[in-house]
């Protein structure tokens, strides 16, 4: 809070709430939030406490307006009231939380009570009412009472969104129980059973995560965690007719290998989505490519654009260091198979300029640094134009390179061709000839992962190379799949379950191909500058009847008596917006924080109330500490 040590929201991905010796919360330091909606109900909360803090110690007041304020504050009062009802509810059905949560709960309804008692002004121009405390007399106390109800909040929102992350883990604990009970069956009935459960089982995981991946902060997370759930979304298919294709030909090694590839992939997927959601790899370490030649030369022109600023704040071993790393990586273009002749040669041209132009700018830079004439600070700025240009020109043209090898490669392949041939001679038990197309199928892999190589350079985001990184994943990996289960269909061309079996699996690379052609115009609008983004998040557990456990994830519907409160003071939450609203009209100063002070006040508690019902803020998309940054700063 302004004035007030690191009491307010810390800017940042996975942000804390930390507190200060005046509020007396030293316990709840550290509250990392990971989600938009727990973010997006603090919101209104943030912006509330700043007007609280800031305002004027003699302003303009009319006794409508502070009547306003008082009703207002009493409706805040309320709003926390039902906001701690719903912990405490949560509280009592999730018992190794019970202590934590009842302890934010009980200080919430404090502060509540405290902020109810600070705005009780009806009665502060009476004389008798000198000795009455309120938010003009005692700033201190709202201090303490607004840090009080910003930490507990946080603290109850934390340790909710910690019982979704329960529930998929639990989830994909029981998927994983499954899946070890269908690797070991040995008949067709048993199999069937099981698979139900399973399938069951995988859905209930897709709602889960799919709502935390909308509800994720970073991009990047949402990114990894959007190709793991693809990955488990078309291997189920895929692990459905693998089993049943390795229960129907139980001797036969390339049906076993095709299963086994299947089981292993989704298990490495499972174990991926749990590590995001845990955090347990907090930047992706182990799952992070190398730098890309688009991320290489932003940084290395921000460097560059620093020495206007600054002469001193790098070395020219730093430059060369960077623009060498960058050059190197050109190499998978200029060394690519793949690459035109034309695109080979103005990226070898483009390095040697590079090479020259960094030369020309360091040679002039070590002048500057001896002597800042403004001849030598002209002949800088030019040498730093020029240095930028060529980067710009460089960046140009490998993304030129890489999409049109992309744009060339998705279209030949769109026939299918040797797909279509690997179904025919596999259903004329054809060894050889499935032979000689699954050779040629491992060149169109290695084409196609080379392409997401490519492509990954020049991606533009962070999130889109991890889907560049995931489809070349997903390339590597088919092939070698559609030929085994080629192989198994050669070797049993009558059998039905082996032909639906490779059907399947030359979908998946179909599928795949699709989804390279979305993302070659994305990585397109991105270097264009037309790439917007639509957000919704949902994952924060539904309030309802207050029951966190999975079975309350569909809609619950309150009982008529809570829905008449409820009605009746959203109806009142609303009515006093208008009365701070029309009361504000009247004043000459527009800007007057304690006018400002009772609008935020009224927003918070209807935001509040929207969320006892998981509505309002919840599904917005915008950031929370950025707003913060911009309210006090």
């Amino acid at each position: 809070l302004p004035g007030e040590g690191s009491g307010a929201p810390a800017g940042g991905g996975g942000a804390g709430v930390s507190s200060s010796s005046s509020s007396g919360l030293g316990a709840d330091a550290g509250l990392e939030i990971r989600t938009r909606s727990v973010e997006q109900t603090l919101v209104p909360l943030v912006s509330q406490i700043t007007t609280l803090i800031n305002h004027k110690d003699k302003p303009k007041r009319s006794d409508k307006t502070l009547q306003a304020i008082q009703r207002v504050g009493q409706a805040v009062n309320l709003a926390v009231g039902r906001f701690v009802t719903v912990g405490e509810a949560i509280a009592n059905e999730n018992h190794e939380l019970k202590e934590e949560m009842s302890i934010a709960c009980i200080e919430a309804r404090r502060a509540g009570e405290t902020i109810a008692q600070l705005t009780d002004v009806a009665s502060l121009d009476h004389p008798e009412s000198d000795s009455h405390i309120t938010i003009f007399t005692d700033k201190t106390g709202v201090v303490k009472a607004a840090r009080l109800l910003l930490s507990s909040v946080t603290k109850v929102l934390v340790l909710a969104d910690g019982i979704v992350i329960k529930q998929i883990i639990t989830s994909r604990n029981k998927v994983l129980a499954t899946m070890e009970q269908l690797e070991k069956v040995n008949s067709f009935q048993e199999f069937v059973q099981i698979f139900s459960q399973f399938g069951n089982e995988m859905v209930e995981f897709a709602h889960l995560t799919g709502d935390r991946q909308n509800d994720l902060k970073d991009e990047k997370k949402k990114a990894r965690m959007a190709a793991s759930r693809a990955i488990l979304e078309k291997c189920t298919m895929m692990l459905l007719t693998a089993s049943k294709t390795c229960l129907r030909h139980p001797d036969c090694e390339s049906a076993r290998i095709n299963k086994d590839g299947v089981f292993h992939r989704m298990r490495l997927a499972l174990e991926q989505v749990i590590d995001i959601v845990t955090d347990s790899r907090p930047n992706g370490e182990n799952e992070m490519a190398p730098i890309s030649i688009y991320s290489g030369i932003k940084e290395f022109k921000n460097k560059v654009e620093g020495l206007r600023e600054n002469l001193y704040f790098l070395s020219k071993e730093n430059l060369s260091t960077m623009l060498e790393v960058i050059l190197e990586h050109t190499e998978d273009f200029t060394d690519s198979a793949y690459t035109s002749h034309e695109h080979r040669e103005h990226i070898l041209e483009l390095s040697k300029q590079a090479k020259m132009e960094l030369e020309q700018l360091v040679s002039v830079w070590m002048q500057a640094q001896n002597q800042k004439t403004k001849d030598l600070m002209e002949d800088l700025e030019v040498a730093i134009l020029k240095t930028c240009q060529c980067m710009n020109e460089l960046k140009r043209e490998v993304h030129s390179a890489a999409t049109s090898l992309a744009a060339d490669l998705l279209k030949y392949h769109t026939d299918h061709m040797v797909l279509k041939a690997l179904k025919i001679t596999g259903v004329e038990g054809n060894l050889e000839a499935v032979a000689e197309y699954t050779c040629k199928l491992s060149e169109q892999k290695e084409q196609l992962v080379e392409m997401c190589r490519l492509l990954r350079h020049v991606s533009g985001t962070e999130p889109l190379e991890i889907t560049c990184i995931h489809a070349e994943d997903t390339f590597q990996v088919t092939g070698p799949q559609i030929i085994s289960a080629a192989e198994t269909l050669a070797l049993h061309p009558s059998s039905k379950i082996a032909k639906e079996n490779l059907e399947v699996f030359c979908e998946a690379w179909e599928s795949q191909l699709s989804d390279m052609s979305m993302l070659l115009r994305e990585i397109n609008d991105v270097f264009e500058g037309r790439r917007g983004e639509k957000r919704v998040y949902l994952s924060l557990p539904r309030p309802g009847k207050h029951n966190a456990n999975l079975k309350a994830l569909k809609p619950v519907k309150l009982d008529t008596e809570e829905q008449a409160k409820i009605a009746k003071l959203g109806l009142e939450l609303h009515l006093l917006t208008s009365d701070v609203d029309s009361e504000t009209e009247k004043w000459e100063d527009q800007e007057n924080e304690i006018v400002q002070h009772g609008q935020g006040m009224s927003s918070m508690a209807y935001s509040m109330y929207l969320f006892t019902r998981g509505e309002g803020l919840l599904k917005t998309t915008q950031d929370l500490f950025h707003q913060a940054e911009v309210i006090y700063f």
